[in-house]
């Protein structure tokens, strides 16, 4: 600024000079005084002008990483390149309508059971990532033994180390995960901190092996009040037994998971028909497993079971008080 004021007063007074002699050394200096008001009214003129430039120029750099740290929207995330390999299951799973159904947002703390292979985590992971949190949840040990009775020793090590390598793993979806929990052993610190708990087709071996109740007291356990729980889960036919109704075949009755819920507390606040499938009689004796994306029937079912499509769905919406 010194430089600039220097400088202009400098060419202010050189024109003075150079211009009609004065015809007193007191009108010289009277020149010279308004030359030199000039040049400092141009110079902080100037001064004022660079400190805009530079303030609006700070200010595009600060909305550009605000937008950067913005999370991106449920559509941006499901068109996603890193999903074009689950995008044919979309049409019979609705994941953005069920998430909306739920009113799951991009702010929430998210804990979802069994996230497998990352169908729900390649949306819910880059989803959450800026403003929210992602937590998985998974079986215990004793419900991984009955599914798999020739587990080898290197799967078990694999299993037991879930909670801790579920972050590295949420991150190859496209975001961080926060942590893993286990069905049965949420820790206290976990208590009431979650908006929202999702069981996406996660039900029936919980129920299958007798531990409903331990999934319903989990959610429980995790939510704050006023969070939500979100079902997604195969419907057996209302009248169906409770042998084949019993989550060995993958379906549950709707009534008995919402009385499961219902008797711990929570309130059923809306059912949907978003991931229903009247096409499917719930009838098949490999239970679900027989369609897609399964088709454990082999080739010979296979045409027949495409023709069905994925199974038919209870969604269901339930709010802890």
């Amino acid at each position: 600024m010194r430089v600039l004021l220097t400088s202009v007063a400098s060419l202010a007074l050189l024109a003075a000079c150079n211009g009609e002699a004065p015809e007193s050394m007191d009108d010289a200096a009277e020149t010279a005084g308004e030359a030199i008001n000039e040049a400092a009214e141009t110079a902080g003129d100037m001064a004022e002008a660079a400190v805009e430039e530079v303030s609006d120029l700070a200010g595009a750099v600060e909305d550009e990483v605000e937008a950067s740290m913005e999370s991106p929207s449920l559509e941006q995330v499901l068109a996603d390149p890193r999903r074009e390999a689950d995008r044919a299951r979309d049409a019979y799973r609705n994941p953005g309508e069920t998430l909306e159904f739920f009113g799951v947002e991009a702010d929430d703390t998210v804990v979802e059971a069994l996230p497998g292979g990352g169908w729900y985590g390649r949306i819910l992971a880059p989803w959450l990532a800026a403003e929210g949190q992602y937590y998985g949840l998974n079986y215990p040990m004793s419900v991984f033994e009955q599914l798999f009775t020739n587990m080898t020793d290197e799967q078990r090590t694999r299993l037991e180390g879930w909670e801790a390598s579920f972050p590295g793993v949420a991150e190859q979806w496209g975001g961080p995960a926060q942590g893993g929990y286990t069905f049965g052993s949420i820790p206290e610190s976990a208590a009431g901190s979650a908006d929202v708990v999702l069981y996406i087709r996660a039900l029936h071996n919980m129920a299958r092996f007798g531990m409903l109740d331990t999934v319903v007291n989990d959610a429980w356990t995790l939510l704050a009040p006023g969070g939500v729980v979100g079902v997604v889960q195969h419907r057996a036919p209302a009248d169906e037994t409770d042998e084949r109704a019993n989550g060995s075949r993958g379906y549950l009755r709707e009534a008995d998971v919402i009385a499961a819920f219902e008797a711990r507390g929570f309130v059923l606040e809306a059912s949907s028909d978003i991931n229903a499938n009247p096409n499917d009689p719930a009838d098949h004796e490999m239970g679900v497993w027989a369609l897609p994306p399964s088709f454990g029937g082999g080739e010979e079912t296979r045409e027949a079971m495409q023709a069905i499509g994925e199974s038919d769905r209870m969604t269901l919406r339930f709010r802890k008080p």
